[in-house]
């Protein structure tokens, strides 16, 4: 895959999460790793705990205080 192909599908799965177009396409075109922008502002406001727990998946501190004996 070439790497305007993997920018233009970085910017389009940033823009399915609401972020704006002109934004996502900062952030998708990006030359730092991927290690570097897991932290960064724009992937914590929009993979938020809250969106992963509508999605279905469990969240880890909720469950530990469930099990923590």
């Amino acid at each position: 895959m070439e790497k305007m192909e993997k920018v233009k599908a970085k910017s389009e799965n940033l823009q399915k999460l609401g972020v704006a177009k002109g934004k996502a396409w900062q952030w998708a075109n990006t030359r730092k790793g991927y290690w570097h922008i897991a932290n960064s502002h724009i992937l914590a406001t929009t993979l938020t705990n809250a969106r992963f727990e509508k999605q279905g998946y469990l969240s880890f501190y909720k469950y530990y205080l469930e099990v923590r004996v």
